[in-house]
């Protein structure tokens, strides 16, 4: 019949250089349940070797060993996770306990990672804690805890996923006399509860409290003292672990390395919050610089729709490089009225470009004459924003009325008259104003000179005589396409002058160049933006290297209790994505204050948090955890698990 643990030629070497020392050789010993097992030997015998074997968090270099029945060299490395999971647990000579857990906390850590809830495994730990004799002691941290209380504290955690195999390296090695006695009693009294007990020992005195001694000596079984009288009690194990197979343990273990991640984070307030300084620098840049990106398009928008929404110029010539277009007669009066009559056209209006003087009283200054019709009032955008436009009464378009903008309003009237039915000299002719029209937001395509606008028939008859239009400018009706409009407007003039001697601009065009423009501009200043969370994470990845050095007996300690390479992994890129969280989370905050800031202040460009701002802010950050947090993780995965237990 198999032994429960059966060993079979068992050895283990160690390199170091080019020599070879050979550990344990030539091994055979079987172990039974419900047995207490003595491995007991000198310093540098090799006892404790084999019980990290036995224990599998080493593993042989010749020979087999089989746990009941299964060849344990066989398994992988989640695989040999799962035996120390659940059948085995380690009592230390120096305790391992996690300084910043308590006593039930410690307790739990092995349920952890079998996926038990929080409220069964709280419960199952101060009961064990009170079953020895610890239960005022439950929310004590290891310092707060003398020797015998820490050990005890560290047999309960073996208990806390059943411990059908207890694993005990020098249990009384760190405690005095009467201490010690109190473990190895307690160890017998689980010996006679149908666990399997095997401790490792220097000391005959201590061994003598086991059943059977196994003594050690250079590697190899010198002498086996079993104690044939000795019956094997049955095992009166509770099945905590298989009970909870069905409990969703991906939810629980994320959810425990979150509270390790905070753990951490608040253990090292210094160290983390340099790390979250960086995360927040690079996204408070990202979210500012994509805010004010999208404030500055649509302050380019709001100033090109202040320009003519929705509208299409006409020119004479060819198009923007045909240096004859001034020569080019193309466009007349006729155009326009045709135009007017178009279904899908809602007003039209003539412009005719001249310059020269305008005074008022004293006061003389160049500017701008414009010759239009009413409706372009309408088609520029331009309202008036006191007295009228034009009359023409009786049909005569000639009439000598003036509209001025408010450049020229200031330069000529000042802040304290009223320009309405005075007289204004344009070019040495009289024109009464009628109206004026009020200051453009923004200043995008605006002439800083001071501008009037006449009817573009006087201007013809009374100021430059018979000239070409200088421009037919078209508002399309708000249900019908800009570039529709514009490819039926250029058919219809082709087909009135019998040839293409115009051109077409569409508002349109340059809206959709200035967002392409804007939008390209934006994801390059974003990118440098970007570098500031790029150096954020760096540091990310630093702390975590950091914070794996300063932590790999603690993750030794977890593997040893039955922690996947997975659920390491998992511990530290939460732990990294919970840093960036928490710095993109405030980076956010300060986007929001500063925009707020700004609007306050009244700045040009305002800082637009959008949606789309945030969302990427998050992305970013998301990104940067996983990506800098993902190599130190698996770095903290790789780790041998009985390296990581040796290293203080």
């Amino acid at each position: 019949m198999t032994a429960f643990i059966e060993l079979r030629g068992l050895g283990r070497s160690f390199t170091s250089g080019r020599e070879r020392f050979d550990a344990i050789r030539g091994i055979n010993l079987d172990i039974e349940r419900g047995e207490f097992v003595a491995l007991m030997g000198s310093s540098g015998s090799g006892k404790s070797t084999l019980l990290s074997i036995i224990g599998c968090l080493d593993s042989q270099t010749s020979g087999t060993y089989r746990l009941a029945g299964q060849d344990v060299a066989k398994l992988s490395v989640d695989g040999l996770a799962e035996l120390r999971r659940r059948h085995f647990g380690f009592v230390f000579q120096r305790y391992n306990l996690l300084s910043a857990l308590t006593a039930v906390e410690n307790v739990e850590v092995p349920a952890i990672y079998i996926g038990t809830p929080q409220s069964k495994r709280r419960e199952r730990a101060r009961y064990l804690l009170a079953e020895l004799g610890l239960d005022e002691r439950l929310d004590h941290r290891p310092m707060e805890m003398s020797g015998g209380q820490q050990q005890r504290v560290s047999i309960a955690r073996a208990l806390m996923n059943g411990g059908e195999i207890i694993l005990a390296d020098e249990p009384t090695g760190a405690l005095d006399t009467k201490t010690g006695e109190s473990v190895l009693a307690l160890l017998n009294d689980l010996n006679q509860k149908g666990h399997t007990i095997i401790m490792v020992t220097h000391d005959l005195a201590v061994a003598q409290h086991a059943k059977r001694i196994v003594e050690i000596s250079d590697g190899q079984v010198t002498s086996d003292n079993m104690d044939t009288g000795s019956s094997s009690p049955t095992s009166n194990l509770e099945g905590t672990a298989e009970s909870l197979a069905s409990l969703s343990r991906s939810w629980t273990r994320t959810v425990e390395a979150a509270k390790i991640a905070v753990r951490s984070i608040a253990a090292h307030r210094l160290r983390s919050c340099l790390t979250l300084f960086g995360i927040v620098v690079g996204i408070l840049a990202v979210t500012a610089v994509v805010g004010l990106g999208e404030g500055g398009r649509r302050v380019v928008l709001d100033q090109i729709n202040s320009l003519g929404a929705n509208s299409i110029s006409i020119l004479p010539g060819r198009g923007w490089d045909d240096r004859g277009a001034k020569n080019v007669d193309s466009l007349s009066p006729d155009d326009v009225a045709a135009l007017a009559k178009q279904p899908f056209i809602n007003s039209v209006s003539p412009i005719v470009e001249d310059a020269g003087q305008l005074m008022f009283d004293s006061r003389t200054v160049d500017g701008v004459i414009n010759g239009v019709s009413n409706p372009y009032f309408d088609v520029a955008q331009r309202p008036i924003a006191s007295g009228t436009r034009f009359t023409f009464e009786d049909g005569n378009q000639a009439l000598q009325e003036a509209i001025i903008d408010d450049n020229a309003r200031k330069a000529l009237f000042g802040d304290s008259r009223s320009p309405i039915g005075e007289i204004l000299i344009v070019k040495a002719t009289p024109f009464v104003i009628v109206g004026t029209i009020g200051k453009l937001s923004g200043s995008l395509g605006q002439d800083k000179r001071p501008q009037v606008f006449v009817p573009y028939t006087s201007l013809f008859s009374r100021i430059s005589g018979p000239k070409r239009l200088s421009e037919i400018v078209v508002r399309v009706k708000s249900n019908i396409r800009s570039d529709v409009a514009e490819k039926a407007i250029i058919a219809f003039l082709d087909k009135r002058h019998g040839t293409r001697d115009f051109f077409t601009f569409n508002s349109d065009q340059l809206r959709e160049a200035i967002e392409t423009t804007t939008r390209s501009f934006s994801i390059f200043v974003a990118s440098i933006a970007a570098i500031a969370l790029l150096v954020g994470g760096v540091g990310v990845t630093n702390i975590m290297l950091v914070s794996i050095s300063e932590r790999t007996a603690e993750i030794g300690l977890r593997m040893a209790v039955g922690a996947r390479t997975s659920d390491i992994r998992l511990q530290f890129l939460v732990e990294a994505l919970a840093i960036t969280a928490i710095g993109s989370s405030v980076g956010i905050g300060l986007a929001f204050g500063l925009g707020a800031l700004l609007q306050i202040i009244d700045t040009p460009i305002p800082m637009v948090i959008s949606i789309k701002a945030v969302s990427i802010a998050c992305i970013m950050a998301v990104m940067t955890g996983a990506v800098f947090g993902f190599f130190p993780a698996r770095r903290a995965a790789q780790l041998h698990p009985l390296e990581a237990l040796g290293r203080d």
